[in-house]
């Protein structure tokens, strides 16, 4: 056989699937696409995480469409969190063109138009559901890795929420624990001290502040309620696609921190919940996460060992983690050692680091007698990608160039008015819509410390009404004093009539 024969049946080999699988595109050998090898996907390996990783204009976003759809198609729910606002076009119908058919001609992958049902969701006051969460559902740990605390003030958070519980004070939002953190070290510190132990306020303001700057940041968007049930990641429409929810990121690109606690309070929320799943024949639901660099740029030591805990355990719960970035190195090495499926689109070598991140990029991917990797990466065009993955067996496939097949739906961003009539049928909408703020710790400590401050302006009044009380005692005394003079025949009678009782 020929290099072109025997590359063909390897790559047939190498991506063949006994179960179910999706379709990537066509693989290219010598720069020419091969309509005999498809790039196939197991469905059973989506699970494995993966890795979308390429320069700016290189396909990216398109990937992640042609992925979604072909998700959709299978049943499977996907989470994309959109951060550049172009994603939103896959609820809508594409539009054929000669250089799509074209394309498909050279793969021989039938091309069709299609929409794919949307939930557009938002973490902001944009249109859409609103996602939420409360400060008790992150629990003292998990809250104290977001603000950054070292462990003398966790241990702090972790009383602070050991006194809300006993006390059945609700943490809801962050106005909730900035009040009980205020409490604590002011009109309730003897409380806490004789129930908990003592604790520096030099601590708690720097808890404080820390929370003032998530705040900033747009926590006070994000703690609240109603919170967001993950059931409603799960649905799947009459036809059987899977729902693709879309969070619109777009107003909080500079609020990495919003981003960051959002996405991990998500992961852990649906690690949780989610019964295990083992090795299914395919995942429950597929999360895209775009511009994953703003996460792992702002992120603690604490925080990364968090993420990267949760993405090696999420994987038995059915559930698969994509990291979408323009540079692999944007990734931990930690978290980029449990992707299975890595989409590499080309990148630029502008500079000596450029050119030293594409050799070590290389090195992240199995080497191969067809192709000069770190030479191929800057010579990919539009729509074409790198794709290594992982077989059925767990074994990774051959790498390949891949032609990547178009996306069935709109290449384009939804209109206001588009995106209007989604949310305008949506039920997860009017289901989220309404803001909630029921009595909790604020409104309990609010009330419990004007009870205090009542009862001590009353204690300080005390001194004043009691010379008032002088005045009108010693009136009751003169009154008594004449009752007493007037009736002393009445007295006398009485101890008489005593004192010879008792001389019997």
């Amino acid at each position: 056989m020929n290099k072109k024969d025997n590359f063909i049946q390897e790559i047939n080999n190498g991506y063949s699937s006994k179960g179910d699988s999706i379709i990537l595109g066509g693989a290219i050998l010598d720069g020419e696409p091969l309509a005999e090898a498809h790039v196939k996907i197991p469905l059973k390996t989506l699970n494995r995480h993966g890795l979308i990783a390429g320069a700016t204009g290189t396909g990216k976003t398109k990937t992640i469409q042609v992925f979604s759809e072909q998700l959709s198609n299978a049943g499977i729910p996907v989470l994309m969190m959109d951060i550049k606002g172009d994603f939103s076009g896959i609820a809508k119908e594409g539009k054929e063109e000669g250089f799509i058919t074209e394309r498909h001609s050279k793969i021989n992958i039938p091309y069709n138009i299609a929409a794919f049902p949307v939930e557009l969701m938002s973490l902001s006051k944009q249109n859409g559901v609103r996602l939420r969460a409360t400060v008790s559902e992150f629990g003292p740990v998990l809250f104290s890795r977001i603000l950054d605390l070292n462990d003398t003030q966790a241990g702090v958070v972790s009383v602070i929420f050991k006194y809300c519980d006993d006390n059945q004070m609700p943490l809801l939002d962050l106005k909730d624990i900035k009040k009980v953190i205020n409490f604590i070290t002011e009109e309730g510190k003897d409380e806490i001290t004789a129930s908990y132990g003592k604790i520096s306020t030099a601590t708690t303001g720097t808890i404080l502040r820390k929370i003032i700057e998530l705040e900033q940041q747009g926590g006070d968007l994000f703690f609240g309620e109603l919170s967001f049930e993950i059931d409603d990641l799960m649905r799947i429409d009459e036809n059987g696609k899977g729902y693709v929810n879309i969070i619109r990121l777009t107003d909080i690109q500079d609020k990495p921190k919003l981003f960051s606690t959002f996405m991990l309070s998500l992961l852990a929320e649906i690690y949780q919940q989610m019964p295990e799943k083992g090795d299914a024949d395919q995942p429950e639901l597929v999360i895209f996460i775009d511009e994953a660099h703003l996460i792992f740029n702002e992120a603690s030591k604490a925080l990364l060992e968090q993420i990267e805990t949760i993405v090696k355990l999420i994987r038995s719960k059915g559930v698969g983690v994509y990291f979408v970035t323009q540079n692999p190195m944007d990734v931990p090495s930690g978290v980029l050692a449990q992707l299975g499926l890595k989409i590499q689109h080309a990148l630029r070598a502008f500079t000596a680091n450029d050119r030293q991140a594409i050799k070590k990029t290389a090195d992240n991917y199995p080497t191969s007698v067809y192709y000069k990797t770190d030479e191929l990466l800057t010579n990919l065009g539009i729509g074409e990608a790198l794709v290594t993955a992982l077989n059925e067996k767990g074994i990774p496939t051959p790498l390949v160039a891949t032609m990547m097949r178009a996306p069935m739906s709109r290449m384009d961003v939804l209109s206001a008015d588009e995106i209007e009539a989604i949310n305008n049928k949506s039920k997860l909408v009017k289901k989220y819509s309404e803001e909630m703020d029921r009595e909790s710790a604020y409104e309990i400590l609010t009330k419990k410390i004007q009870s205090s401050n009542q009862a001590a302006e009353q204690e300080e009044q005390a001194p004043a009404s009691s010379s008032k009380s002088e005045q009108s005692t010693a009136s009751v005394v003169t009154k008594s004093v004449l009752k007493v003079v007037t009736s002393a025949t009445f007295i006398r009678g009485v101890f008489g009539v005593l004192s010879k009782i008792f001389k019997k």
